[in-house]
């Protein structure tokens, strides 16, 4: 292949129309492009107006994604232009429709790895291949056992690892070329993709127990070897997975789980935000998780480290949680427990009706909270009666339905604010509106992790941390609660994806300080508006 086919097909190097006469003399493309010399705010222009006649969802991003597989700088010049517009379509909710037809629509792997718990021994192999000598500094990992929202859909959900290295570029300004997506193939669970022809995994249920750990094991010793400066960005696990894996690397290297920290950092971000204009205490509220897997036991530890920190005594810290699931609020002698779950449950003599309580609304009666978070993918669960009955307790009830995508959420902005007559404090895990009630403009902040996420690891990376420990993550929650201005009628309780670059600096910095206070950052570093300047990367020619 020639060096100028090699130069238009890398997309790291890739300007297309934008090398300008002097660049295509010196690099061979001297006749390989059209006469004319484009700016990249006009190859951007153009692309725009080709992207706006695409239909809406898949498409669109279908048409991105041929953006980004070509020209990365320009497809993140156009997606900062275009931050609120592009980030439903790259990331949540498009991406789920994205990676339930990843097998059918498969162009290239975007420069992802694929590893197979079928073919350990190349494990190390794969990782560098893909790498193809890029200097990697972050990794999005993922099995795809618990895609939220979707659940087991195994190779297919790489998608979901290139969608957030989009997004921690787009936001933090990770350079592109030093961001790896992997794909840890462990099979499927899926019927439907083990009987689809075009399936492109290992077709066969998902393994377990040892053969499973010693993948997962021989991926994270590989990429300490072969990147150790990198960050493991782990996505996705099974619920009996997710935990037990950061817990075994979170002391030894940077490491950090989204759906665990990510959704627990944003949580708590969003009730210190709700909190701040309600004028209450953290210390005075009663939380209800509705759904206590992977994402709800996040929120769970988060607000109890928060807590803690806050004076509150550990073991009286315990007694402001409830936790509901499929079967109910959940007791110490609930079959079934995972050990995250056991911290948090009740005893069944605290209630004179225990065995009643096996629905939401008898739950909420029973122990009338002041903060609900729904991560169960149920949607509608959170119904009038028991919006009204929670309300009825306490003056401003703090209500987050963060299900996602949209089908799933447990109830809509709209209905609690015309259900609360305007007193709920509330964000969504999906993009909505603002909502009109009785001339109040409420804006609905986005319990997203993409809020939180690129600004933790940003920071870790710039600050060449150690580990990710939860004071770098209570600093990152709290860096989030302090943007909104509490005083402006029916504000936010989260700052609004428009000003994603802005705090996700903001939340860097804060890491990195973080990172420097305890002791934990490379050497040398001593400044943390520094490091993370240093090294932001910019979307230009």
């Amino acid at each position: 292949m020639t060096k100028a086919m090699d130069i238009l097909n890398n997309p790291y190097l890739n300007k297309g129309t934008g090398f300008t006469l002097d660049e295509r003399q010196k690099l061979g493309l001297v006749g390989a492009l059209p006469a004319k010399v484009q700016t990249l705010q006009e190859q951007a222009d153009e692309t725009y107006a080709q992207f706006k006649t695409k239909p809406k969802g898949l498409p669109q991003r279908q048409f991105l994604m041929e953006i980004f597989n070509t020209n990365r700088t320009l497809f993140f010049y156009l997606m900062g232009q275009h931050i609120v517009e592009f980030m439903p379509i790259v990331y949540d909710p498009v991406i789920a429709e994205s990676i339930e037809n990843y097998s059918n629509i498969f162009v290239q792997p975007q420069q992802a790895a694929f590893l197979s718990v079928d073919d350990q021994d190349n494990i190390k192999a794969g990782l560098k291949n893909a790498a193809d000598g890029r200097d990697i500094k972050l990794i999005v990992v993922t099995d795809a056992e618990g895609i939220l929202g979707i659940g087991d859909w195994g190779v297919n959900g790489v998608d979901i690892a290139v969608g957030k290295l989009m997004v921690y570029t787009a936001a933090a300004g990770i350079d592109p070329s030093q961001v790896l997506a992997v794909s840890l193939d462990a099979g499927t669970n899926n019927q439907q993709l083990l009987d689809d022809p075009l399936y492109l995994g290992n077709r066969h249920e998902r393994a377990t127990g040892e053969k499973y750990y010693a993948m997962v094991d021989k991926f994270v010793q590989a990429a300490r070897e072969l990147f150790p400066e990198a960050l493991l960005h782990f996505e996705d696990f099974g619920r009996d997975n997710a935990a037990v894996i950061l817990n075994k690397y979170k002391d030894e290297m940077p490491v950090f789980n989204d759906d665990i920290q990510g959704t627990g950092i944003i949580a708590l971000a969003g009730v210190l935000g709700a909190l701040n204009i309600s004028k209450e205490k953290l210390t005075d509220q009663k939380f209800l998780t509705f759904g206590a897997g992977t994402a709800g036991m996040g929120i769970a530890q988060m607000l109890y480290d928060e807590m803690v920190r806050q004076g509150a005594d550990p073991e009286e810290a315990k007694e402001h949680f409830y936790l509901v699931d499929v079967q109910g609020l959940l007791f110490s002698d609930t079959p079934g427990l995972t050990p995250e779950q056991r911290k948090f449950t009740r005893k069944r003599s605290e209630f004179t009706n225990a065995d009643e309580l096996t629905d939401l609304l008898s739950v909420v009666k029973a122990v009338h909270p002041t903060v609900m978070i729904g991560t169960s993918k149920q949607p509608g669960a959170f119904t009038e009666d028991v919006v009204k009955e929670m309300a009825a307790h306490t003056a401003r009830p703090i209500i987050f339905p963060i299900s996602n995508p949209t089908k799933l959420i447990e109830a809509m902005p709209a209905d609690l604010i015309k259900w609360t007559d305007g007193k709920v404090l509330t964000a969504t895990g999906i993009p909505v509106e603002d909502v009109e009630y009785q001339g109040v403009k409420y804006n609905i902040g986005q319990a997203n992790n993409a809020l939180v996420y690129p600004g933790v690891g940003f920071g870790a990376i710039a600050a060449q941390s150690k580990v990710v420990n939860e004071k770098m993550l209570a600093a990152a929650a709290h860096a989030l609660g302090g943007i909104v201005d509490p005083t402006q009628p029916g504000a936010a309780v989260l700052p609004p994806v428009a000003k994603l670059e802005e705090f996700t600096t903001k939340v860097s910095e804060v890491v990195a300080q973080s990172a420097i206070d305890q002791g934990l950052a490379g050497k040398g570093i001593t400044d943390a508006q520094k490091a993370v300047a240093d090294l932001k990367w910019e979307a230009k020619y």
